[in-house]
Protein backbone atom coordinates (compact mmCIF):
# COMPACT_ATOMS: atom_id res chain seq x y z
CA UNK A 1 0.00 0.00 0.00
CA UNK A 2 1.27 3.36 -0.60
CA UNK A 3 2.31 5.97 1.89
CA UNK A 4 -0.46 8.38 3.87
CA UNK A 5 1.39 11.19 1.87
CA UNK A 6 1.62 9.37 -1.12
CA UNK A 7 -2.05 9.27 -0.99
CA UNK A 8 -2.83 12.76 -0.18
CA UNK A 9 -0.87 14.25 -2.14
CA UNK A 10 -3.53 15.71 -4.86
CA UNK A 11 -5.23 16.90 -1.29
CA UNK A 12 -2.01 18.54 0.30
CA UNK A 13 -1.05 20.65 -3.07
CA UNK A 14 -4.64 21.84 -2.81
CA UNK A 15 -4.72 22.56 0.97
CA UNK A 16 -1.11 24.74 -0.22
CA UNK A 17 -2.38 26.55 -3.53
CA UNK A 18 -5.89 27.31 -1.33
CA UNK A 19 -3.88 28.63 1.43
CA UNK A 20 -1.80 31.15 -0.77
CA UNK A 21 -4.89 32.06 -2.97
CA UNK A 22 -6.58 33.14 0.19
CA UNK A 23 -4.06 35.40 1.26
CA UNK A 24 -3.46 36.94 -2.15
CA UNK A 25 -7.08 37.64 -1.71
CA UNK A 26 -6.74 39.11 2.20
CA UNK A 27 -4.27 41.59 1.29
CA UNK A 28 -6.69 42.62 -1.66
CA UNK A 29 -9.12 42.70 0.78
CA UNK A 30 -7.49 44.48 3.44
CA UNK A 31 -6.40 47.29 0.79
CA UNK A 32 -9.98 47.39 -0.59
CA UNK A 33 -11.16 47.89 3.25
CA UNK A 34 -8.88 50.56 3.79
CA UNK A 35 -9.83 52.49 0.58
CA UNK A 36 -5.45 51.98 -0.58
CA UNK A 37 -6.38 50.30 -4.20
CA UNK A 38 -7.42 53.12 -5.91
CA UNK A 39 -4.40 53.90 -7.60
CA UNK A 40 -4.98 50.65 -8.90
CA UNK A 41 -8.17 50.78 -10.13
CA UNK A 42 -7.97 53.53 -12.01
CA UNK A 43 -5.37 52.63 -13.64
CA UNK A 44 -6.25 49.83 -15.06
CA UNK A 45 -9.59 51.22 -15.50
CA UNK A 46 -8.25 54.10 -17.64
CA UNK A 47 -6.38 51.41 -19.71
CA UNK A 48 -9.67 49.22 -20.00
CA UNK A 49 -11.94 52.32 -21.13
CA UNK A 50 -9.01 53.91 -23.62
CA UNK A 51 -10.55 51.32 -26.61
CA UNK A 52 -13.88 52.81 -25.83
CA UNK A 53 -16.27 52.71 -29.26
CA UNK A 54 -19.26 51.19 -30.29
CA UNK A 55 -18.23 48.16 -31.87
CA UNK A 56 -16.17 47.47 -28.54
CA UNK A 57 -19.19 47.97 -26.25
CA UNK A 58 -21.42 45.89 -28.44
CA UNK A 59 -18.68 43.15 -27.65
CA UNK A 60 -18.16 43.79 -24.12
CA UNK A 61 -22.09 43.55 -23.69
CA UNK A 62 -21.82 39.64 -25.31
CA UNK A 63 -19.03 38.77 -22.72
CA UNK A 64 -20.95 39.89 -19.81
CA UNK A 65 -23.96 38.09 -20.91
CA UNK A 66 -21.67 35.20 -20.55
CA UNK A 67 -21.79 35.10 -16.96
CA UNK A 68 -25.24 36.86 -16.40
CA UNK A 69 -27.55 35.01 -13.62
CA UNK A 70 -30.13 33.83 -16.13
CA UNK A 71 -27.50 32.47 -18.83
CA UNK A 72 -25.49 30.28 -15.53
CA UNK A 73 -28.96 29.10 -14.31
CA UNK A 74 -29.54 27.65 -18.11
CA UNK A 75 -25.97 26.58 -18.51
CA UNK A 76 -26.07 24.63 -15.16
CA UNK A 77 -29.23 23.38 -15.74
CA UNK A 78 -28.15 21.93 -19.10
CA UNK A 79 -25.00 20.36 -17.37
CA UNK A 80 -27.41 18.93 -14.70
CA UNK A 81 -29.77 17.37 -16.94
CA UNK A 82 -26.62 15.74 -18.99
CA UNK A 83 -25.22 14.28 -16.03
CA UNK A 84 -28.40 13.12 -14.97
CA UNK A 85 -29.03 11.52 -18.00
CA UNK A 86 -26.26 9.39 -18.36
CA UNK A 87 -25.90 8.76 -15.11
CA UNK A 88 -23.38 10.68 -13.60
CA UNK A 89 -24.52 10.97 -10.13
CA UNK A 90 -21.66 11.84 -8.08
CA UNK A 91 -20.23 14.39 -10.43
CA UNK A 92 -23.75 16.02 -10.45
CA UNK A 93 -23.94 16.35 -6.26
CA UNK A 94 -20.07 17.68 -6.90
CA UNK A 95 -20.91 20.13 -9.93
CA UNK A 96 -24.28 21.53 -8.20
CA UNK A 97 -22.49 21.74 -4.57
CA UNK A 98 -19.83 23.48 -6.16
CA UNK A 99 -21.72 26.26 -7.53
CA UNK A 100 -24.29 26.57 -5.54
CA UNK A 101 -21.39 27.30 -2.66
CA UNK A 102 -19.79 29.58 -4.75
CA UNK A 103 -22.55 31.49 -5.37
CA UNK A 104 -23.35 31.69 -1.40
CA UNK A 105 -19.69 32.74 -0.33
CA UNK A 106 -20.36 35.83 -3.10
CA UNK A 107 -23.37 36.64 -1.03
CA UNK A 108 -21.77 36.65 2.11
CA UNK A 109 -18.35 38.30 1.09
CA UNK A 110 -20.23 41.22 -0.64
CA UNK A 111 -22.51 41.46 2.64
CA UNK A 112 -19.54 41.83 4.67
CA UNK A 113 -17.50 44.44 2.53
CA UNK A 114 -20.26 46.52 1.73
CA UNK A 115 -18.82 48.32 -1.07
CA UNK A 116 -20.48 50.12 -3.45
CA UNK A 117 -20.32 49.93 -7.29
CA UNK A 118 -18.10 52.99 -9.08
CA UNK A 119 -20.71 55.56 -10.23
CA UNK A 120 -18.86 57.66 -12.88
CA UNK A 121 -19.63 56.45 -16.96
CA UNK A 122 -21.51 53.52 -16.32
CA UNK A 123 -22.60 51.85 -19.36
CA UNK A 124 -25.32 49.60 -17.90
CA UNK A 125 -26.92 49.30 -14.47
CA UNK A 126 -26.18 47.08 -12.11
CA UNK A 127 -27.64 46.77 -8.19
CA UNK A 128 -25.99 45.41 -5.29
CA UNK A 129 -22.36 45.34 -3.66
CA UNK A 130 -19.28 45.21 -5.73
CA UNK A 131 -16.55 43.22 -4.00
CA UNK A 132 -16.13 40.73 -5.21
CA UNK A 133 -17.89 40.67 -8.54
CA UNK A 134 -20.33 38.04 -8.67
CA UNK A 135 -20.15 37.66 -12.69
CA UNK A 136 -16.20 37.01 -12.08
CA UNK A 137 -16.75 34.25 -9.15
CA UNK A 138 -19.98 32.78 -11.47
CA UNK A 139 -17.58 33.12 -14.84
CA UNK A 140 -14.87 31.59 -12.86
CA UNK A 141 -16.07 28.94 -11.12
CA UNK A 142 -18.72 27.56 -13.79
CA UNK A 143 -16.58 27.65 -16.69
CA UNK A 144 -13.73 26.67 -14.30
CA UNK A 145 -16.00 23.35 -14.03
CA UNK A 146 -16.83 22.79 -16.89
CA UNK A 147 -13.32 23.04 -18.07
CA UNK A 148 -12.32 20.20 -15.44
CA UNK A 149 -14.91 17.53 -16.21
CA UNK A 150 -14.00 18.15 -20.06
CA UNK A 151 -9.90 17.70 -18.97
CA UNK A 152 -11.54 13.93 -17.41
CA UNK A 153 -13.59 13.31 -20.49
CA UNK A 154 -12.29 14.57 -23.55
CA UNK A 155 -10.32 12.04 -25.40
CA UNK A 156 -7.82 13.79 -26.91
CA UNK A 157 -5.05 15.81 -25.01
CA UNK A 158 -5.46 18.92 -28.56
CA UNK A 159 -9.77 18.98 -27.33
CA UNK A 160 -8.29 19.57 -23.66
CA UNK A 161 -5.92 22.20 -24.55
CA UNK A 162 -8.39 24.07 -26.60
CA UNK A 163 -10.87 23.81 -23.69
CA UNK A 164 -8.69 25.53 -21.52
CA UNK A 165 -7.71 28.01 -23.66
CA UNK A 166 -11.24 28.36 -24.34
CA UNK A 167 -12.34 29.00 -21.03
CA UNK A 168 -9.46 31.52 -19.81
CA UNK A 169 -10.74 33.74 -22.48
CA UNK A 170 -14.60 33.76 -21.61
CA UNK A 171 -13.49 34.08 -18.23
CA UNK A 172 -11.00 36.84 -18.83
CA UNK A 173 -13.20 38.41 -20.91
CA UNK A 174 -16.51 38.43 -18.83
CA UNK A 175 -14.14 40.01 -15.97
CA UNK A 176 -12.92 42.97 -18.10
CA UNK A 177 -16.13 43.85 -19.33
CA UNK A 178 -17.36 44.40 -15.85
CA UNK A 179 -14.81 46.71 -16.08
CA UNK A 180 -15.16 48.48 -19.75
CA UNK A 181 -19.66 48.65 -19.10
CA UNK A 182 -18.43 50.65 -15.53
CA UNK A 183 -20.24 48.33 -13.04
CA UNK A 184 -16.86 47.07 -11.51
CA UNK A 185 -13.34 47.96 -9.77
CA UNK A 186 -10.46 45.80 -11.32
CA UNK A 187 -9.93 44.56 -7.53
CA UNK A 188 -13.27 43.64 -7.18
CA UNK A 189 -12.78 41.04 -10.84
CA UNK A 190 -9.57 40.42 -9.01
CA UNK A 191 -11.16 38.93 -5.93
CA UNK A 192 -13.65 37.45 -7.50
CA UNK A 193 -10.92 35.32 -9.58
CA UNK A 194 -9.34 34.77 -6.42
CA UNK A 195 -12.14 33.34 -4.13
CA UNK A 196 -13.15 31.46 -7.04
CA UNK A 197 -9.62 30.15 -7.75
CA UNK A 198 -9.54 28.94 -3.86
CA UNK A 199 -12.96 27.43 -3.85
CA UNK A 200 -12.22 25.19 -6.93
CA UNK A 201 -8.80 24.33 -5.67
CA UNK A 202 -10.17 23.21 -2.24
CA UNK A 203 -13.41 21.85 -3.80
CA UNK A 204 -11.51 20.02 -6.83
CA UNK A 205 -8.60 18.27 -4.75
CA UNK A 206 -11.61 17.15 -1.96
CA UNK A 207 -13.13 15.07 -5.12
CA UNK A 208 -10.11 13.61 -6.51
CA UNK A 209 -9.61 12.44 -2.82
CA UNK A 210 -13.09 10.76 -2.59
CA UNK A 211 -12.55 9.18 -6.17
CA UNK A 212 -9.11 7.78 -5.06
CA UNK A 213 -10.54 6.40 -1.99
CA UNK A 214 -13.22 4.77 -3.42
CA UNK A 215 -10.72 3.38 -5.70
CA UNK A 216 -9.06 1.69 -3.21
CA UNK A 217 -11.66 0.51 -1.76
CA UNK A 218 -13.07 -1.04 -4.54
CA UNK A 219 -9.59 -2.52 -5.09
CA UNK A 220 -9.50 -3.60 -1.55
CA UNK A 221 -12.70 -5.86 -2.10
CA UNK A 222 -11.63 -7.19 -5.51
CA UNK A 223 -8.38 -8.78 -3.27
CA UNK A 224 -6.21 -7.38 -5.79
CA UNK A 225 -8.23 -7.51 -9.09
CA UNK A 226 -7.18 -5.38 -12.14
CA UNK A 227 -8.28 -2.13 -12.47
CA UNK A 228 -7.60 0.66 -14.63
CA UNK A 229 -7.52 3.87 -12.53
CA UNK A 230 -9.69 6.09 -10.14
CA UNK A 231 -13.18 5.98 -11.40
CA UNK A 232 -14.93 9.41 -12.50
CA UNK A 233 -18.46 8.29 -12.33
Amino acid sequence: MRSIIEQNKVLLRSFVFTILILFVFGWIAQLVSRHQIAAFDNKITDAVRSVRSDAMTAVMKGFTQLGSEYLVILIVIAFSLLFAFIGYRRELIFYLGVIVGSALLNLLLKTIFHRTRPDINRIIEASGFSFPSGHSMSAFTLYGITIYFLWKHLKYRWMRVAAILVGVVIIAMIGISRIYLGVHYPSDVVGGYLVSAAWLTISIGLYERFLEQRWLSRKLRLRGGKSEGPSST
